[in-house]
C-alpha cells in the first residue's frame, strides 16, 4: 500500500470513528415535564413525512434516510426520568411512548405504505365518529366533508391544493407497493374504485361545473385513480402471502402501541366469552319477553322520524333525569346531527336492521359523537391529549366506551318502558364479537378475510349481517388493515367494566359513596386515551401498565 493509500484509509477511520461518536453520544438526561412537551412538538412535526412531488412521501429511502432521526427521538423519550410527576404527566409521557412504538412497528411490520393499498385512499366523505379515520390513512387526505358548497374563492383553492395530491401519490403508489398480502391488496383495489366514483360525484355539487381549474383537478384525480386500480388488478394475481401480523407481532402491538394489556389468546378468550353470553343472555331475555309482542319496524320515512325523536328524547331525558353523566348543552345537538333516516328493508344493513325496531342501542353508542363534540368545545389541557392519538390507539378507550355504554345503559334501567329492546342490545354485543373473533384468526394467519367473515356473519343472531354484504367487507377488511380494532369493542368494553368495578371498589374501601356520574365524567375528563391509562389515572392502579412493560 502506498503512502497516498494509507493516508486516506486512516482518514476514512479518523472521520467513520467520529460519526459513530457522535451517534453514540448520550442523550442529556432530564426529568422536566416541560422537556415531554417540547420532544412531543418534535415528534409530532418528525411524524408528518417530508413531500415528494407534492404528495407524502412514503419511499423506502426516504424512511430509511429519515430513521437515525427517529431513533434519537426515542433516546430522547427515555432519556426522561418522569418517576416523580403526578399521575396524568406520567400518563403524557406514556402516550408519546406509545405512538412513537406506534411508529417503530408501522416500520418494522405493518407497513401500510408497501403492503396496504387502501393506504393510498385520498377522499372522505365523512368524519370519523372516533377521534380520527378508523385504519391506517396517509397525511394529506381530501376531507370533503368540511366543504360547504358552492365553495368560496378561498374553499375552491384550498380543495384544489388538496385534490393535487391524488395524482402524485397514486403514481407513487406504484413504487412503494411492493408487498405480497393478498387479502388486503385485493380489498384495496375496492377503496380506490370507490374514491373515482366519489371524486365524480363532487362534480355534481353546486357551482363546481362552472369552475374549469377545480374541474380539471378532479378530473385528473379521477383518471389518476382509475389507472391505480387499473395497476392494482393487473398486479394481483402476483400477491399469494397472508395479510395477518402474526400472534407473536399481534401481542407486542396490542401492549406496546394500543397499551391492552391482553394477549392475542386472551383475546380469544374474552371474545368467545362474550359471544356466549350474548346468545344466552339473548334467548333468556326472548324467553321473558315471550308474552310481550314483537318489536315491529319502521315502515316508512315519517315512521322512522317518528321513532327517531322520540328515541333520541327517550335517551337525553335518561342519561339526565337518571343521574348517568353530566350532560353538556353539546349533547343534544351533537345525537341529532346523526338520527338517521328511513331505509327500505331489503338495503338495510346490520345497524339499521335494529334502528328501525328501536334506535336507542344506536344511540347510546352514538356516546362517540358526545366525545368528539368534548374535543371541539373543550379541548383537553394536555397538549399531549388535546388532538387524536396516532395510530388508532384511541380505539379501546372510544370503541370500548361507545359499545360498553350500550349495556351499561340497559342494566342502568333505559328500556325499563320496552324490555324487548333489551335483545337489540345482546344482538350487537354478539355481531361485535363475532367479528373481533374472526378477525383475530385472520391475523394469526389461520383464516382468510373472506372465511373471518363467515364467523361474522354466520355467529350474528337473527341473520343481521346477511342482509347487506358492503358491511361485512368494510368491517374485515379494516380490521385486517388496523390490528386490534376489531377486538377493540369488546375488549375495550372488558378494561371499562374492570375499571368501573375497580373504582367503585375502591370507593367503597374508603367509605366514599359511588356515583355513576363521578365515574362517567372522570373518564371524559381524561380525554381519549387507552383506558389502561384512564385506569391508572381514576384509580392508582398500575399493575395493568406493569404487566404491558414487563416490571
Amino acid at each position: 500500500m502506498n503512502r497516498l493509500n494509507i493516508i486516506f484509509v486512516i482518514f476514512v477511520f479518523l472521520i467513520a470513528c467520529n460519526s459513530e461518536k457522535q451517534n453514540s453520544d448520550p442523550v442529556k438526561s432530564s426529568d422536566s415535564y416541560e422537556d415531554l412537551v417540547s420532544l412531543f412538538k418534535d415528534w409530532r412535526a418528525f411524524e408528518s413525512p417530508p413531500l415528494r412531488e407534492g404528495a407524502p412521501d412514503y419511499t423506502k429511502a426516504t424512511f430509511d434516510k429519515r430513521h437515525p432521526e427517529f431513533l434519537e427521538l426515542q433516546k430522547r423519550l427515555n432519556s426522561i426520568d418522569y418517576s416523580s410527576w403526578p399521575i396524568n404527566q406520567q400518563v403524557d409521557w406514556n402516550i408519546v411512548w406509545a405512538e412513537i412504538n406506534g411508529y417503530d412497528f408501522n416500520y418494522r411490520i405493518l407497513k401500510p405504505w408497501e403492503r396496504d393499498p387502501a393506504y393510498y385512499k385520498s377522499l372522505w366523505n365523512y368524519r370519523s365518529d372516533v377521534p380520527a379515520h378508523e385504519g391506517p390513512t396517509h397525511h394529506a387526505t381530501t376531507e370533503i366533508w368540511t366543504y360547504e358548497f358552492p365553495l368560496s374563492t378561498p374553499e375552491k383553492d384550498r380543495l384544489i391544493a388538496d385534490l393535487k395530491v391524488i395524482p402524485a401519490l397514486n403514481e407513487q403508489a406504484k413504487l412503494n407497493l411492493t408487498g405480497n398480502a393478498r387479502d388486503l391488496w385485493v380489498a384495496g383495489i375496492r377503496d380506490i374504485k370507490t374514491q373515482s366514483k366519489g371524486l365524480g360525484n363532487i362534480l355534481d355539487q353546486a357551482g363546481v361545473r362552472e369552475t374549469e381549474d377545480l374541474v380539471t383537478a378532479i378530473n385528473d384525480a379521477i383518471e389518476s385513480s382509475n389507472d391505480l386500480a387499473k395497476w392494482l388488478e393487473k398486479e394481483a394475481d402476483s400477491k399469494t402471502g397472508p395479510s395477518g401480523i402474526g400472534k407473536e407481532n399481534y401481542t407486542w402491538y396490542m401492549q406496546n402501541v394500543h397499551l391492552v394489556p391482553l394477549t392475542w389468546e386472551d383475546e380469544v378468550m374474552i371474545l368467545k366469552r362474550e359471544l356466549a353470553r350474548a346468545w344466552s343472555s339473548l334467548k333468556l331475555e326472548e324467553h321473558r319477553n315471550r308474552d310481550l309482542p314483537e318489536l315491529e319496524a319502521a315502515n316508512s320515512p315519517e315512521a322512522y322520524d317518528a321513532l327517531a325523536e322520540r328515541s333520541a328524547v327517550s335517551l337525553m331525558k335518561f342519561l339526565e333525569d337518571e343521574d348517568i353523566v353530566t350532560v353538556a348543552d353539546y349533547f343534544d345537538p351533537a345525537l341529532r346531527e346523526h338520527l338517521g333516516a328511513f331505509v327500505p328493508a331489503e338495503t338495510r344493513n346490520f345497524f339499521w336492521i335494529g334502528a328501525h325496531y328501536d334506535p336507542r342501542p344506536l344511540y347510546s353508542h352514538f356516546y362517540h359523537w358526545f366525545e368528539l363534540a368534548r374535543m371541539d368545545t373543550e379541548p383537553h389541557s394536555s397538549e399531549i391529549r388535546r388532538d387524536p392519538l396516532l395510530y388508532n390507539i384511541f380505539d379501546s378507550r372510544n370503541e370500548g366506551m361507545a359499545t360498553a355504554v350500550e349495556e351499561m345503559f340497559m342494566q342502568a334501567g333505559l328500556y325499563d318502558d320496552n324490555r324487548r329492546v333489551r335483545e337489540i342490545v345482546y344482538i350487537m354485543i354478539a355481531q361485535r364479537a363475532a367479528r373481533g373473533l374472526g378477525s383475530l384468526y385472520a391475523h394469526a394467519n389461520e383464516m382468510t378475510m373472506e372465511e373471518a367473515g363467515g364467523i361474522h356473519s354466520e355467529y350474528t343472531p337473527r341473520g343481521w349481517m346477511k342482509t347487506e354484504k358492503e358491511l361485512l367487507i368494510f368491517e374485515q377488511h379494516l380490521y385486517l388493515r388496523q390490528p386490534g380494532y376489531g377486538t377493540s369493542y369488546i375488549t375495550g368494553k372488558h378494561l371499562i367494566e374492570n375499571t368501573l368495578a375497580d373504582y367503585a371498589r375502591i370507593k367503597e374501601s374508603k367509605g366514599e359513596e359511588f356515583k355513576v356520574t363521578d365515574f362517567f365524567d372522570a373518564l371524559n375528563k381524561i380525554g381519549n386515551i387507552p383506558i389502561s391509562l384512564g385506569r391508572w389515572q381514576m384509580t392508582e392502579m398500575t399493575d395493568e401498565i406493569e404487566m404491558i412493560k414487563g416490571k
